[in-house]
């Protein structure tokens, strides 16, 4: 098996891995409450889901 003439430069390495960057999560905003929430899922702060409640959310009385 052919084996490498010689070593990668740090500097050669690093601009090879400078692409692997990690993406920012694509928010959106609940319909019913207006927070951001993550697609497809579930408000956490009104419980609603594709206009209807699934889950009952208690608030928290001060």
């Amino acid at each position: 098996m052919a084996q490498p003439k010689r070593r990668w430069s740090k500097s050669r390495t690093n601009t090879r891995r400078a692409t692997w960057k990690l993406d920012e999560k694509g928010y959106g905003t609940c319909p019913h409450c207006h927070e951001p929430i993550l697609p497809h899922t579930v408000c956490s702060n009104c419980g609603y889901y594709d206009g209807k409640e699934v889950v009952s959310v208690k608030k928290d009385e001060e």
